[in-house]
């Protein structure tokens, strides 16, 4: 089964909380009805979902007229920051920067008080990006067959990090487990930018990571890059092999991402904002970054995003149940 979950954020500076000036909007006419655009990202900062946030804001910001002001949420595997935009007025000024994570997989192994297709609209996808499977350099694993053969001599002696329970960081290393026989601790964080920090320093030794927020450390001594997860190898980083290619079946993913607001809001508010989301999107400087972390533009319609998530929810009901992953 080839499913997608579409992941240097050191080289993206975290912006100030009012991005920049804006323009104008041209009259009257065409003025967005909100005095500030806030982009709610479920994470804390540093990880994929922050990054984009802040790279698509200041084009929103120019082409809405109003300052656009990111927003970090984090906790609970993403559900605190994505309640907040479910619950917040449907009015257009508030949107959510989500992925598959709270959008398709924790419906299924959280007991949530809302229902993210049903509650949320889809303005329209942002990226989509592979990722990787890494260790700490002190880890004596120099590719995947070593890595299990490791698991599996001392079973419970290793651990791998996530961004949380339910995390496709999560599933991904439940379905090592699964596949291999080969058992490692789970440890959830609030997010993923902490859980690199920990591999990093070699508090855990083992995680997935999108190629988009592992950029930066990609020739970093203090790590081991051991598999990609896309079908096929990446361009960007062509001697990496894939997870199938190391010896697992259907083991494609990517992670992605997309725009949200409440349900409810007008549907011109959803139509203007999409509009200049894929106007950003199509932005030189946009697509020529997002490329250089290792992520692809998406992009479409709202009514494009809701079709292709519509898919999705259930390919990753079934990803749930093949890991036989639960919440932490």
């Amino acid at each position: 089964m080839n499913i997608r979950f579409t992941c240097r954020a050191a080289t993206i500076p975290l912006l100030a909380a009012t991005l920049g000036a804006v323009m104008p909007a041209a009259n009257a006419a065409d003025a967005f009805p909100c005095q500030v655009l806030k982009i709610v990202s479920p994470y804390p900062a540093g990880g994929t979902t922050d990054i984009l946030a802040r790279l698509i804001a200041p084009g929103l910001a120019k082409g809405l007229g109003v300052p656009v002001i990111v927003d970090n949420k984090a906790g609970a595997s993403s559900n605190i920051g994505t309640e907040s935009v479910v619950r917040s007025a449907p009015d257009g000024c508030t949107a959510l920067l989500g992925n598959n994570t709270g959008i398709a997989i924790n419906r299924n192994l959280y007991p949530l008080k809302y229902d993210p297709t049903r509650d949320l609209t889809a303005v329209g996808l942002v990226a989509s990006t592979p990722l990787l499977l890494y260790v700490n350099a002190e880890l004596p694993a120099r590719n995947v067959a070593e890595l299990v053969d490791l698991l599996k001599k001392s079973p419970g002696k290793y651990s791998y990090a996530s961004g949380g329970s339910g995390s496709p960081q999560h599933l991904l290393g439940e379905m090592i487990k699964m596949q291999k026989n080969a058992f490692m601790v789970h440890i959830p964080y609030r997010g993923q930018g902490p859980a690199l920090q920990d591999v990093l320093g070699g508090t855990v030794p083992i995680a997935f990571e999108t190629v988009t927020a592992l950029t930066p450390q990609l020739k970093s001594p203090r790590i081991r890059i051991l598999a990609i997860t896309s079908a096929q190898r990446f361009a960007k980083l062509p001697d990496v092999p894939t997870m199938n290619e190391s010896g697992f079946k259907d083991f494609a993913f990517e992670n992605w991402y997309g725009l949200f607001v409440p349900a409810r809001t007008p549907a011109n508010q959803v139509e203007r904002l999409s509009q200049e989301l894929q106007k950003v999107l199509k932005s030189p400087e946009v697509t020529a970054k997002l490329a250089d972390l290792g992520s692809r533009d998406v992009g479409g319609t709202s009514e494009q995003a809701t079709r292709f998530i519509a898919k999705e929810v259930p390919l990753w009901e079934a990803v749930v149940k093949r890991s036989g992953a639960t919440v932490d």
